[in-house]
């Protein structure tokens, strides 16, 4: 059995008690995207509101990396809270683009740009970013 070229690595860190730094490594794709939605799950089951997503070592995603992203957005934003993404390589922002998720999730260039985007954020959570 051929064992995956690229698996999947996933950290999480806090640099603030309800945001979780997300660090993804690898494809996020089909195979990998379950693994993925795990960690995420665990980080809105322990109360995290804020997401920072860097995507800046993955190479490729597919459409199963960005429904996932999607989909913890959607939840993100009831509680509410927010997702921002995190230097995507230039073929995932290539994606990003081109399906619209960029409009939708907040992309930085920094973990410090994001934090300042969750801190507008909470300063006036009615109110779209920018």
């Amino acid at each position: 059995m051929p064992i995956a070229q690229d698996p999947l690595s996933v950290e999480v860190t806090l640099p603030r008690e309800d945001v979780a730094l997300v660090t993804v490594e690898g494809y996020l794709d089909v195979d990998t995207a379950t693994e993925f939605q795990h960690h995420l799950a665990n980080q809105l089951h322990h109360g995290r509101r804020h997401f920072l997503l860097d995507l800046s070592e993955v190479p490729f995603m597919d459409s199963s990396g960005m429904n996932i992203i999607l989909r913890v957005y959607q939840e993100a934003r009831e509680l509410p809270g927010s997702v921002h993404i995190i230097s995507p390589t230039p073929a995932v922002r290539r994606i990003l683009d081109l399906t619209g998720v960029s409009i939708t999730v907040p992309v930085s260039d920094s973990v410090d740009e994001a934090l300042e985007r969750v801190d507008r954020f909470q300063a006036a959570p009615s109110e779209p970013e920018a």
